[in-house]
């Protein structure tokens, strides 16, 4: 694994430690030269993890749609800033760009960005690792509620095992990279079994 995308925040949010976790794992992503793919805004989270791995002499890829880049969001700082046309554009290219995936605390986009690869693994169409950095214990409700869908019958438990966690930024990165991608002949069969 070279690159690791990571969703977060364009807020802070009220806890500091988000913020202390975003920049303790710009460091490590800096340290183990693992290139840092995010959406390129140089506010919330997404800028505390962008600067801290620069700080520390890390490679910071963005990708922005540009209705974000008139409000002037961007991060000018990065090694490479890619402007595309669209959120889905933005979406595919940061899943391109990335061999891993990480979700930091966020809302609507980071949940969004988090389901999309999920869902595009368990179709088969990438094998790459995806885990949420459980800062304080934000993401344990989510986590939950999967649990739940499988134990309903609604979502396959070697899928829901796609999905890693770690409250600690350098143990999820190394779950992340010891990710052995579960092989299922068909993700869905008749009668829902």
């Amino acid at each position: 694994m070279k690159s690791v995308a990571v969703y977060c925040g364009s807020s802070a949010g009220t806890n500091p430690e988000f913020s202390q976790q975003a920049t303790e794992m710009g460091r490590i992503l800096a340290e183990r030269n693992l290139t840092l793919v995010y959406g390129g805004g140089r506010v919330g989270l997404m800028g505390v993890v962008a600067d801290s791995v620069l700080a520390h002499g890390g490679r910071a890829i963005g990708v922005i749609p540009d209705f974000l880049m008139g409000k002037e969001v961007e991060h000018r700082g990065l090694t490479e800033l890619h402007v595309v046309k669209s959120m889905h554009e933005r979406k595919l290219l940061m899943a391109e760009l990335a061999e891993g995936f990480v979700a930091m605390p966020g809302g609507f986009g980071t949940l969004e960005e988090l389901f999309e690869v999920l869902t595009w693994g368990q179709l088969g169409l990438h094998k790459k690792p995806i885990g949420v950095l459980n800062v304080a214990g934000f993401y344990d409700h989510l986590l939950r509620a999967l649990d739940h869908m499988a134990d309903q019958g609604l979502l396959r438990r070697e899928n829901r095992q796609q999905l890693l966690s770690h409250p600690n930024p350098a143990a999820l990165l190394d779950a992340l990279a010891a990710y052995v991608p579960v092989e299922l002949e068909k993700w869905l069969k008749p009668g829902g079994e």
